[in-house]
């Protein structure tokens, strides 16, 4: 099972931009989520197509089943 912390902001065109962050640590401390991803917007760390990230809107562990299926 792959896991990843997927981070969304809004961008100054009001899109959703999507971070994903591999095998994040778990249990995943919301604090320093919350701190990581305002400090993101503060410093304007990251950018988008859209420009430059104006909120955070949430964020999330997703989870994804992969089953190889064998082929002859």
């Amino acid at each position: 099972m792959a896991k990843t912390l997927e981070l969304l902001f809004e961008n100054a065109e009001g899109k959703t931009v999507r971070y994903a962050l591999n095998d994040p640590v778990e249990p995943v401390n919301e604090a320093n989520v919350n701190a990581a991803m305002d400090d993101i917007v503060k410093q304007n760390a990251l950018s988008s197509s859209g420009g430059d990230l104006i909120k955070k809107k949430s964020a999330r562990i997703v989870e994804r089943n992969v089953t190889e299926i064998e082929l002859s």
